[in-house]
């Protein structure tokens, strides 16, 4: 599914988000690779389950064909610094709900880039009568739990002792939802 790009401005930073297109795919094979490299609140560890640009293209040329996929890009003067998904279920019982990802380079953090890329997912998934919004987020994320919960999301539940970081410790993941009635 595709979105109209919208404009956005903050601290002297103006972007674009929009849908992605299977031009992007080197582009964002490269940012993946480099946002699992900057911080540990992602599943990856840098290099770890990478998409190259052929998997792109057909990761984008499918979300593009379907109506309950989204795949948005983040993108400042021609440069893609960010993007999110939403992947549907074409399953009848599990068709109303999506899971929600993003993911944006620690560069352009404190832009409202992540944000901004939550807030047209909900409004994609409002307006095409998406019921519910899934993610998951580690515990020591506090600023993404926060804004989450500004726009909706609850606790759903904690998978404990989920990911282990490079402190050798153990931490939580949060599992949290967004229901539109």
């Amino acid at each position: 599914m595709r979105i109209n790009h919208q404009e956005f401005f903050a601290n002297d930073l103006s972007y674009i988000v929009r849908s992605a297109t299977e031009g992007d795919a080197k582009n964002l094979s490269e940012v993946r690779l480099q946002c699992d490299g900057e911080t540990e609140n992602l599943d990856r560890e840098k290099g770890e389950a990478y998409i190259d640009e052929s998997g792109f293209q057909q990761i984008i040329k499918n979300d593009t064909e379907s109506s309950c996929n989204l795949f948005l890009v983040a993108e400042v003067n021609n440069r893609i610094v960010g993007f999110s998904r939403c992947e549907g279920n074409k399953l009848k019982r599990m068709s109303h709900k999506v899971e929600f990802g993003v993911c944006v380079l620690e560069e352009y953090w404190g832009y409202g880039i992540g944000k901004n890329l939550l807030k047209e997912s909900i409004n994609w998934a409002d307006t095409n009568e998406i019921k519910k919004m899934t993610l998951s987020v580690l515990e020591t994320n506090e600023k993404a739990i926060n804004l989450y919960k500004k726009y909706g999301f609850e606790v759903e539940g904690i998978l404990k002792n989920d990911k282990i970081l490079s402190d050798g410790n153990y931490y939580n993941t949060i599992l949290m939802g967004r229901f539109n009635e």
